[in-house]
């Protein structure tokens, strides 16, 4: 990789000062990992050629947004013949549902599916009518759009074969060998070719705008936890999920979303004047998506909100090691999660994602 080497995108920033769209070309230099951003309109430079650390290639594909020095771009065309041929070729979507009989693994799946390089775009736990396979409709899906080179080999190379007997005998890592019981409870599925991968996504997140099969929220009972855009590009979901399941709470509906600013300071009013760091919470909580999820609150020895910890990982690492901020959260910001600070709030942030945003 040549140090002069550079990848060129368009990208589009919404001004909120202007309320408009300013669109601009993002050159990227693997070999310093810095960046630059021309003004497409003004045919101005925007940013001088500046080493920048939190932007990776595997960042940059189209549709993706990616937050330079706090302002968020998405990616909206390649901005030169040579970018269009080294990244645009391979990148492939595919479905990746966890069934029924593995939901209480969806952690460790998670975790398999990130270590094996996918990006997850879209995640939901749903219900599914009867018109689906009989079996998948025993309870809840967890329903994945993920993405990476060769997906749609490679997603069902990580699953296995079909039965799970044959699956341990002969490929004892795959997802069917460690978590699937037989030929119809294992585990998870992906579809067999491109056709099918673009029609099962259809089916699960429609792209003419319907929502899909409903959530499966149940606004009872309930408090919110949402991980953060920093954990989830950090490829911590699956790990939380284990942590949440191991500490005795059950999760009854999680989805990804990708805030748009508005939406986030709707969602964090309560914290507008009171909390120093607002305005780096919203920005956070806009830079990538995030995982919203419900959680039962049937957990009679402590509180959720006990479970997360202190905002302040760094206190909380002194005080409550064993919390989930302390394992994974780096700063008061970027504290790995986010959950209803007051009891009687859990209901309404529940209903913030799961019947507003999910519309």
């Amino acid at each position: 990789m040549s140090h002069s080497e550079r990848f060129v995108f368009i990208a589009e920033w919404y001004d909120p000062n202007a309320s408009l769209l300013r669109r601009y070309e993002l050159l990227f230099y693997p070999g310093d990992g810095s960046v630059e951003m021309h003004d497409v309109k003004n045919h101005r430079t925007f940013l001088k050629r500046t080493k920048y650390d939190s932007l990776h290639l595997e960042d940059l594909f189209i549709g993706n947004k990616v937050n330079v020095f706090s302002r968020q771009l998405v990616l909206i065309d390649y901005g030169d013949q040579y970018t269009a041929r080294q990244l645009g070729s391979r990148k492939e979507k595919t479905l990746a549902l966890i069934k029924p009989d593995a939901i209480s693994k969806a952690g460790e799946i998670i975790e398999i599916i990130n270590k094996a390089g996918f990006t997850i775009t879209k995640l939901k736990m749903m219900m599914l009518s009867s018109e689906l396979i009989q079996f998948i409709t025993t309870g809840p899906v967890i329903a994945m759009e993920i993405l990476r080179d060769d997906a749609i080999c490679e997603w069902k190379r990580l699953l296995g074969p079909a039965n799970s007997g044959v699956a341990r005998t002969d490929a004892s890592g795959s997802i069917r060998a460690l978590f699937g019981t037989d030929g119809i409870r294992n585990a998870a599925h992906g579809p067999d070719s491109f056709a099918s991968a673009a029609r099962e996504m259809e089916l699960f997140f429609p792209s003419s705008g319907g929502c899909g099969p409903a959530n499966t929220a149940k606004f009872t009972n309930c408090t919110c936890c949402i991980v953060k855009p920093h954990a989830v590009s950090e490829g911590l979901l699956g790990k939380i999920l284990m942590a949440i399941r191991d500490a005795g709470f059950e999760i009854s509906a999680m989805q990804m979303f990708n805030m748009d600013r508005v939406n986030v300071e709707e969602f964090y009013e309560v914290y507008k004047g009171v909390v120093t760091e607002y305005h780096d919470m919203v920005t956070e909580m806009y830079s990538g998506p995030c995982v919203a999820m419900e959680i039962q609150q049937n957990n009679d020895t402590k509180t959720f909100r006990e479970f997360c910890g202190p905002a302040d990982p760094e206190i909380a690492r002194h005080l409550r090691p064993g919390t989930l901020r302390a394992i994974f959260g780096k700063t008061k910001i970027q504290n790995a999660v986010h959950c209803t600070d007051l009891p009687e709030d859990g209901l309404l942030e529940v209903q913030y994602f799961f019947k507003i945003l999910d519309n």
